[in-house]
């Protein structure tokens, strides 16, 4: 087994005592990213919109990092802090795929690592 870890600059510095993500021989496994700036380390949560857009960002950039792009993704796990988050999230969500969408859960949790409503994580195959 190869594992290496994945971290780029263009995505938030994790929180606590993980990494942005880990390869695994040819799976990418992406820990959940919230709407931190990278640029700032601050929150960027406007709006639903602005918060889903800036976890999205995040997640490319970490894709990105390991040579990949939201076409490698087969799971996605979506964690909303309330599921009348969950149209507008998806509609963000749904746009960031072509075709042949992952596979994935969203739930609704009752408290997110620094009280934001959206984390999304995902594992990736090259």
């Amino acid at each position: 087994m190869k594992k290496s870890i994945i971290n780029t600059n263009h995505a938030p510095a994790p929180i606590g005592p993980y990494s942005q993500a880990v390869m695994v021989d040819n799976t990418l496994y992406v820990s959940g990213q919230i709407a931190i700036d990278p640029a700032t380390g601050e929150l960027n949560i406007a709006d639903l919109e602005t918060e889903t857009k800036q976890v999205l960002a995040n997640l490319k950039a970490v894709l990105s990092a390991a040579e990949m792009d939201f076409s490698h993704i087969v799971k996605t796990g979506i964690f909303l802090s309330d599921m009348a988050h969950f149209g507008k999230v998806n509609e963000l969500y749904g746009g960031c795929f072509e075709k042949d969408f992952p596979a994935r859960e969203t739930v609704a949790v009752k408290t997110l690592p620094k009280n934001v409503n959206v984390e999304i994580s995902a594992i990736a195959v090259k």
